[in-house]
């Protein structure tokens, strides 16, 4: 059993480096700025996610006698460092985009001030929180995008990068806009609506298929779905016809089939012909297997007769992207700016403010400008706010449902240009004249 807090997810030279600080008395205060590098393929934008458990993350944050003692085994750090390690927690200030946000390339997600140690040793698990969630979120917009309108739901737990990614990917699609997930611990955490239909081995478990589909039906008279591809799938939709004739007849009903394998636009047409003629136009077709905003988009302009999606392995790892490019960086210390010069991975001074431009209720582009200056006339709408200080939370955070709705809203917001799934234009944005590196050598 695991019985550390997350906190001992730290990187050694976190708390190397934090001890070289204390040793030498610099505790001045901190800045760190929180961003995306650039893009995975075919991305011009991101859902900013996590942003809710970060700063949770950030108001609980200390070491537990449990954590001291592993710190102490398995650490080269001094016995008076880890003494002050005991009683360290978070007392800073947060600033970040609300969670769901649209944000792009280079613009800072989350800033954190505060003491130089403790803003640095939270480095790795605020990146952590931060990473997969908005990679996931990233990926069902896109998803959500390609299904047109048609429900989409989760599959993907089994196929994830370890159970906390699951939970992390379920809550990720629903507030980018899935029906729901399989994942019945997410669904519980979070109050997503928890889907499920059958699997192979439910129908292989019984003499024959269609015995299979009557006793599922028996038990979920009102919520059934049935797998048709276990054996011959047209022969299954036939069987699953049967089977709804003869439910019809005491008052329960089949809510859909579903199509795991196969042509799948071919496949749905056939049943969805076999379905019609047999008096169930109301049974819709679902598909899943291997699903992605590729082949999904493809299914869609090609007029495939399906009606909902389950999407697993390819949204649950998110494959075509399985990460993002994510930075924690120093901007600010003692009210000294400073910068990274390295190549290719050069970062900007200062706290930082986004400026966005909204012009027929779409938007046009942002500014980057430092967090002490005032908005630009054509820039109005500042992005980023205090949402902690002293290392308390200053307001709750929002209902799924609210984040679910912003995501919804910034999308509406977003020029097609920018979202499309092949080769999307890159958004503007641009740096106001401060961001002069020269000043921070």
């Amino acid at each position: 059993m695991n019985r550390y807090r997350k906190e001992l997810s730290v990187d050694l030279y976190e708390l190397t480096m934090s001890q070289a600080f204390w040793r030498r008395g610099m505790d001045s205060t901190a800045t760190f700025s929180l961003s995306f590098r650039g893009y995975p393929k075919d991305r011009a934008y991101y859902i900013a996610c996590g942003i809710d458990e970060a700063v949770d993350f950030l108001e609980d944050f200390h070491f537990s006698a449990d954590e001291i003692s592993a710190i102490r085994d398995v650490t080269p750090l001094a016995d008076d460092f880890v003494d002050a390690l005991s009683r360290t927690g978070f007392s800073g200030t947060v600033r970040a985009v609300p969670e769901g946000t649209i944000v792009f390339a280079d613009e800072p997600l989350i800033e954190v001030t505060g003491s130089l140690i403790e803003t640095q040793i939270v480095e790795t698990m605020l990146l952590n929180i931060v990473t997969t969630a908005s990679l996931m979120a990233t990926k069902a917009s896109r998803i959500v995008q390609a299904a047109g309108g048609r429900p989409v739901v989760d599959f993907g737990s089994r196929r994830t990068h370890g159970e906390d990614a699951a939970i992390v990917a379920a809550r990720a699609g629903y507030i980018a806009g899935f029906a729901g997930t399989s994942n019945v611990k997410a669904a519980a955490l979070y109050g997503v609506p928890a889907y499920g239909t059958m699997a192979h081995s439910f129908v292989q478990a019984f003499d024959d298929e269609a015995t299979a589909f009557v006793a599922y039906v028996d038990e979920f008279p009102e919520t059934t779905t049935l797998l048709v591809d276990t054996y011959d799938t047209l022969e299954g939709v036939r069987n699953a016809i049967r089977v709804a004739e003869e439910a019809r007849s005491r008052g329960a009903v089949i809510n859909a089939i579903r199509l795991d394998s196969g042509d799948l636009d071919k496949l749905a047409r056939a049943a969805r012909e076999l379905l019609d003629q047999a008096g169930f136009p109301q049974i819709r077709i679902m598909a899943s297997g291997g699903l992605d905003e590729h082949s999904i988009s493809r299914l869609v302009e090609s007029g495939a007769l399906i009606d909902a999606f389950g999407v697993g392995t390819r949204f649950g790892t998110s494959a075509d992207a399985p990460f993002i490019d994510s930075v924690y960086k120093l901007v600010e210390v003692d009210g000294r700016p400073v910068t990274k010069l390295s190549t290719a991975k050069v970062t900007r001074p200062w706290a930082k403010q986004i400026f966005r431009h909204f012009e027929h209720g779409l938007m046009r582009g942002d500014v980057l400008a430092r967090s002490t200056s005032q908005p630009p006339v054509s820039h109005p709408h500042q992005m980023l706010g205090t949402v902690m200080k002293f290392g308390k939370r200053l307001k709750q955070r929002d209902s799924i449902a609210t984040v679910r709705e912003r995501v919804a809203s910034s999308l509406r917001s977003l020029p097609e240009k920018h979202c499309r799934l092949r080769n999307p234009e890159p958004y503007p944005v641009e740096y106001t004249a401060e961001f002069d590196l020269s000043v921070a050598r």
